[in-house]
This record gives C-alpha cells, sequence and structure tokens, in this order.
C-alpha cells in the first residue's frame, strides 16, 4: 500500500523576520528550521504548538508577481485551517494578542469556527472539530 502525506505548506511573505515575529509571538507557533540558502533566501519551517502534521514554508516573495500573492493567495477564501483542542483558549489567547477575526466564533455542525487575518490578510480558520 502506498503512503503519502503533505509535508510543507508553502506561505508568500513579505519579510522573513517579520512573519517570524508574527507566527512565533502572536500565534505561538514554534520554528522547526532556519536555514540560510543564499543572501536572499532562507527554508523557514513553522509549526503550532504539539503539531506533528505538516509544516507552513515561509517563502519570501522573490519576483513582482509573487509579491502580488501576498496576503491573498487563495482569492479571498479561507486557506488555512488551524486545528485546536481547545478554540476559547486559542481564540481568548489570540484576541489578547490583536489577532483580527473577521468572523466571529460560530457553533457550527462540524465544531466551534471562527475567521481570523494573519499579518498579511491571508484568511484562517481557527477550529475546535466536534468529537
Amino acid at each position: 500500500m502506498m503512503m503519502q502525506t503533505l509535508g510543507h505548506v508553502a506561505l508568500v511573505v513579505r519579510d522573513y523576520d517579520e512573519a517570524l515575529a508574527f507566527f512565533t509571538q502572536v500565534l505561538n507557533f514554534r520554528v522547526i528550521e532556519d536555514t540560510r540558502l543564499s543572501a536572499e533566501k532562507r527554508w523557514v519551517l513553522v509549526a503550532p504548538p504539539g503539531s506533528q502534521g505538516t509544516n507552513l514554508l515561509l517563502a519570501r516573495a522573490a519576483t513582482p508577481e509573487q509579491a502580488s500573492r501576498i496576503g491573498n493567495q487563495t482569492g479571498g477564501r479561507v486557506f488555512l485551517f488551524l486545528h485546536t483542542d481547545d478554540f476559547w483558549r486559542d481564540y481568548n489567547e489570540m484576541t489578547a494578542r490583536n489577532v483580527k477575526f473577521t468572523r466571529p466564533p460560530s457553533e457550527e455542525e462540524y465544531g466551534t469556527v471562527a475567521v481570523f487575518e494573519d499579518l498579511y490578510g491571508n484568511l484562517w480558520d481557527l477550529l475546535q472539530r466536534k468529537r
């Protein structure tokens, strides 16, 4: 039987250090790797606390076309889904850190969810799935 996993999802960012500051200080992600590949390029992986799954690759825009996608990689749709084991703990912490929520918390058939923006405006779901 074939087994595959999704290793990384690339998020186009304006600057490595400002993106790292947001993800580590505001969202409490941990740095998995930060390796300099050249004078201008780094391999930067971050992940939420306790994550054993897919990592986020912070990819600095290198061309004007890439830069035009910063903050809108999916045409205004929710792009990433941050699952949590305690929605209200994380929602309250994120609100205290001034994370902008664009849709308030709601109880849905599948769980508790709210939509927030990252530092560039990409939309994320904060989601605690029902068991």
